[in-house]
């Protein structure tokens, strides 16, 4: 960090606070070289926190925070919050096992006022401590930042509302950089970036301004009353409309990368005694230094050390849109997604399908309603969200879909189990246990690409209520085979014993094969068990007959999870057998290397092996 002049000097925002304007745009540099240094090293979330840089320089100086209570919306914007609130030499570290997190966290610094992971919460969140200060009869700001996206979800409007209804003393900073994880969508999203290009406007401003060169006695007065109105022209133009409808005083669009009048302006908004929305436009690509300034690609980083050889294997992500794609030449379904085109592999699919793909924006729960629309008109939908995101749409699952027995909705279901250096706020865990517990839906996980397109195909095919989830993670995928026929419901012996019988799926199927290969001696059985509901009865009840233990392993909680479902077999049909439930336990797992979290949560490959030794040693 000796390279860096004034960052070196910046322990807290009081030290910010105490910079001159050119003091402030040199840190501004030196912040941006740092975080493009570490995550080009380490990996993370590039574009976004490159963007919000100068915004959080201002925020920290016309604010006193701590106390001016700063909540941040997707939590990655908050880099550089991060860096100059305390945490600048753990920053190098971040996102690693058992260092600082990518996202807010209360627990990590009194600065994070509140988590943020997923997107559209500050709003709510914002209100709820702004109304627990009034009550208090405390004196202290609060600001909540909004972006990248985020005002495309629903619980946005829904805390828009509520705060113009309250009035409220409360600052929603919109951080406008027209850029979601993929481009914005939406009625919203294009109205924002109508501010300075709508054509109404210009087209009226040129006619008039024709018109009056007809007229010379009178042209330069009346093109001196243009001159004073054209800005109420352009502020009927601008969504401040909408804004102020909600009943929150509207301001901007200013610029976000211009320090100086973002402090002023954030000044004077600190004196009004109402609900502000300051509209900020700031460019995610600012300051990329790569080949081409492109924010969507450059959204995350790899990190050069994590760069890998490239192997025979792709992502599962990449099987997905590889399948949909040969698919869709044979099946008319359509294909819907919350912002997640490209981090959901969809991109050769919508680029050659694109009358049949739909992008909604960050609305997981609009998403899958939408698609309950589609299927009740006759349509398949085929929806691709990730599997924390798709916790957000619970009731529209049961209620829109599952409840009303519509057929063919099958959710793929993305980043499914531990998703490494993103950590509690994106691992998805939890899927097995709210998808199993909704009657009337099929759940699956595949043991490679190959078998994804199979179930995909059932799924499709047999106009089923399906949900297939996958991991982050590479797999074995060949796409010139033929498509093979799966039997709802079946099971797949994949090693033969008689002893001990390991009952597993999906991304714990390597691991287990592996165990197993370490213990040559020790006769196992292991079975993919493709379809966690539902189960495979027949080849169960044959499995009880000659085996003497079992052993479940998923990656997911295991409260109400894969394991509990064959105790509940058992149960039922009152078979006395010995059974070790191998999982997640009910606690959030933090962040880190996959590779650590597995045997931090007791589902790596010596584990399994100790586990077993353990079995036969009884």
């Amino acid at each position: 960090m000796n390279k860096y002049k004034y960052l070196n000097k910046i322990n807290s925002p009081k030290d910010v606070r105490k910079l001159n304007i050119n003091e402030l745009n040199e840190l501004s540099l030196e912040i941006l070289n740092y975080i493009h240094k570490v995550i080009n090293e380490i990996g993370g979330h590039y574009s976004s926190p490159l963007g919000a840089v100068d915004l959080t320089l201002a925020l920290h100086y016309a604010y006193s925070t701590p106390k001016d209570k700063l909540i941040w919306d997707v939590g990655h914007q908050a880099y550089a919050h991060k860096i100059i609130t305390g945490r600048k030499d753990q920053f190098k570290n971040i996102r690693q096992y058992k260092e600082i997190s990518g996202f807010l966290k209360i627990d990590e610094s009194e600065f994070d006022v509140f988590g943020a992971g997923h997107a559209s919460t500050s709003i709510s969140a914002a209100l709820g401590i702004a109304h627990a200060r009034d009550k208090m009869k405390q004196d202290h700001q609060v600001v909540a930042v909004i972006g990248d996206g985020g005002l495309t979800g629903g619980i946005a409007y829904e805390g828009l509302n509520n705060l113009g209804f309250h009035k409220t003393q409360l600052t929603v900073i919109l951080n406008d950089n027209s850029y979601s994880i993929s481009k914005s969508v939406g009625a919203l999203s294009k109205y924002l970036t109508r501010i300075v290009t709508n054509p109404t406007y210009n087209k009226m401003r040129k006619d008039i301004w024709n018109l009056t060169d007809k007229i010379p006695t009178i042209s330069k007065t009346i093109k001196n009353i243009i001159r004073k109105t054209e800005g109420s022209i352009k502020a009927y133009l601008t969504p401040g409309i909408l804004f102020e409808e909600l009943g929150l005083r509207y301001i901007g669009p200013i610029d976000g990368h211009d320090i100086e009048n973002m402090i002023k302006v954030l000044k004077s908004i600190k004196e009004m005694k109402t609900p502000v929305l300051l509209h900020v436009h700031t460019n995610k690509s600012k300051s990329i230094d790569m080949d081409t300034k492109d924010a969507i690609k450059y959204y995350s980083l790899p990190g050069t050390k994590n760069i890998k050889q490239k192997n025979d294997k792709i992502s599962y992500s990449e099987v997905l849109g590889e399948s949909l794609y040969k698919l869709a030449k044979i099946y008319d379904f359509e294909c819907v997604t919350a912002a997640m085109g490209v981090g959901t592999g969809l991109k050769k699919y919508s680029n050659a399908f694109s009358d049949r793909y739909i992008d909604v924006g960050i609305a997981e729960e609009h998403a899958v309603t939408y698609s309950a629309g589609l299927s009740v008109a006759g349509k398949i939908p085929i929806i691709a969200i990730y599997s924390t995101f798709l916790q957000r749409a619970y009731d529209s699952i049961i209620h829109d879909i599952a409840l009303q027995k519509l057929p063919a909705d099958i959710f793929c279901i993305d980043r499914a189990g531990l998703v490494g250096n993103d950590g509690p706020t994106h691992h998805g865990v939890f899927d097995i246990n709210f998808m199993r517990s909704i009657p009337n839906l099929v759940v699956t996980a595949p043991k490679d690409g190959n078998e994804m397109l199979d179930i995909l195909n059932l799924g499709i095919s047999r106009k089923l209520i399906l949900s297939l989830r996958y991991p982050k993670l590479n797999t074995t995928y060949d796409n010139d085979r033929v498509i093979q026929s799966i039997e709802l419901g079946s099971w797949e012996i994949l090693k033969e014993g008689s002893k001990i019988c390991i009952l597993t799926f999906g991304s714990m199927i390597e691991n287990t094969l592996k165990a197993a290969k370490s213990l040559n001696d020790v006769s196992i059985t292991i079975v993919n068990c493709r379809f966690i509901k539902p189960l495979d009865n027949n080849l169960l009840n044959k499995l009880v007959k000659t085996h003497d233990y079992f052993i479940s392993i998923e990656e997911g909680i295991i409260s109400g999870g894969f394991g509990s479902s064959i105790l509940e077999y058992f149960n039922k049909n009152n078979i006395n057998k010995k059974i070790e439930v191998l999982g997640i336990d009910d606690e959030f797992t933090t962040h880190g290397d996959r590779e650590s979290l597995l045997e931090l949560c007791n589902l790596d490959v010596n584990f399994i092996i100790k586990k077993i030794e353990r079995i036969i040693g009884e």
